[in-house]
């Protein structure tokens, strides 16, 4: 498969985009960083990105897409095999200093709350669907609470990399899933 010029050009500015968010936090992300480490000109950047908000949310959500929802037909697998991927992506890429870094920013602008929320809603639904599938199954109550039931399976990962800068060791996912849905593999 050929990659365009355009195509070519669009994943150098947003690797740029994220190795200055990386490597200098929102100090290191701005519109003219970028297109220097991408080399690439302002006017290719603001002709895809008319502001650092637009480019933020591009390169993450490029770079870090939702994982695919598996289905074996067992919700304890399915659950297992999100939380052992969304474990590796926390413990063995950038994304834990993007999406602090992202966080951060969301906090300080209205408008990247907003897009960081949509960014956030897009990441949890192949658990939503695990869940909902589930629940079709008869695997899980029908009066679940899904939305509540994804933060308690996630929270125990976010805490131990951010908060306790603890690793996640496998076994942590088990007893989750255990204790959230009653059931184990």
């Amino acid at each position: 498969m050929t990659v365009t010029r355009g195509a070519g050009s669009r994943r150098r500015v947003l690797g740029a985009a994220l190795q200055g968010l990386d490597e200098h936090g929102l100090a290191g992300f701005t519109m003219e960083a970028v297109p220097r480490r991408a080399a690439a000109s302002k006017a290719t950047l603001y002709r895809h990105w008319p502001t650092s908000n637009a480019l933020l949310v591009d390169a993450m959500d490029a770079t870090f897409r939702p994982l695919p929802i598996p289905d074996t037909g067992s919700v304890a697998t399915d659950v297992s095999d999100l939380l052992t991927a969304y474990a590796a992506l926390l413990e063995s890429t950038p994304y834990p200093r993007l999406l602090a870094a992202f966080i951060d920013a969301a906090e300080r602008d209205p408008a990247l709350k907003s897009l960081h929320a949509d960014l956030t809603r897009r990441r949890r639904e192949p658990l939503l669907a695990v869940l909902s599938r589930a629940r079709d199954r008869g695997e899980l109550p029908a009066g679940l609470d899904s939305e509540l039931t994804v933060d308690l399976l996630a929270a125990p990962l976010f805490y131990r990399r951010f908060v306790a800068h603890r690793d996640i060791p496998p076994a942590l996912i088990a007893e989750v899933i255990a204790r959230v849905l009653g059931i184990s593999r």
